[in-house]
């Protein structure tokens, strides 16, 4: 992955007429693919809501009989479970989707306007229909562990992610034991100068990534290492087996540095 580092300045030629003519014009191409993803949005919100509006119409109706203020109390619990329902429902359609559709995102450098970025834009428009809707009742459950292995995500064996924050499932590798602490940000992607960068990031077994720090695309966190809170691991970054790393940029932290931090924390001086 460390190719992925390296500044180019150019995408590579176009791949065919398709291709060119996109380049071409390339903000009405952009502007017809968002027109397009939202028609498709449309379409797995509303197969996951027609359950739910079906729930809605059948049960709604059993409260008439109670009084006023009992009605609405019925109303209430069951317009609750309808949105419950229609976010469990939101957890499988996504997937179904993502899969039946050209999604499968490979690493890339290149400008935003080509082929080969529309099954990144499309994937990630597919889980931010769920990110941005339901996943933060479900982050700490097995139906958000299960959803984001439905998207591609791969995770080991106890690992606890405790964020939503995620951005580019498919291209994630979380070990065992990993632990995701609470609001970490993590995407394998990140852009610049007129380019896109995709490329995968990888997180060691018993690897610690504290709570809100940043983990941009190729990146690569060694078993064992510890990112330290709210610090930002910037592409390219290879985090060795068992080291601490921490500020902005993340470096490493030695034992010495961490413990001289921790006195300064206590108020504690140094002895003269």
């Amino acid at each position: 992955m460390a190719e992925f580092a390296q500044d180019h300045s150019k995408s590579p030629p176009p791949s065919g007429r398709l291709e060119a003519l996109l380049r071409r014009f390339a903000r009405l191409s952009y502007g017809v693919v968002v027109l397009l993803i939202y028609v498709l949005a449309s379409a797995a919100l509303g197969l996951a809501l027609a359950p739910v509006l079906w729930g809605w119409h059948h049960f709604a109706g059993m409260g008439a009989a109670l009084s006023p203020v009992l009605h609405w109390i019925w109303l209430g619990f069951v317009g609750s479970l309808c949105f419950f329902g229609f976010g469990l429902h939101l957890l499988i359609v996504v997937p179904i989707f993502n899969f039946l559709l050209p999604t499968r995102v490979k690493p890339f450098k290149g400008g935003y306007y080509q082929l080969v970025a529309v099954p990144w834009f499309l994937h990630n428009a597919l889980f931010y229909l769920v990110r941005f809707t339901f996943l933060p009742f479900v982050t700490l459950t097995p139906f958000g562990v299960w959803f984001l292995k439905a998207m591609g995500m791969k995770i080991g064996r106890h690992a606890f992610i405790n964020t939503e924050y995620i951005s580019d499932p498919q291209l994630i590798t979380i070990g065992d034991d990993a632990a995701l602490g609470g609001s970490v940000r993590i995407f394998a992607h990140y852009g610049g100068g007129g380019n896109l960068v995709v490329a995968p990031i990888v997180i060691g077994d018993r690897a610690t990534l504290g709570a809100g720090c940043c983990i941009m695309g190729d990146v690569e966190i060694g078993e064992r290492a510890v990112i330290l809170p709210q610090s930002v691991v910037l592409p390219g970054s290879r985090v060795p087996d068992g080291e601490m790393w921490g500020g902005i940029p993340a470096r490493r932290i030695t034992r010495d540095e961490m413990d001289l931090m921790k006195k300064d924390i206590r108020g504690e001086e140094e002895p003269g």
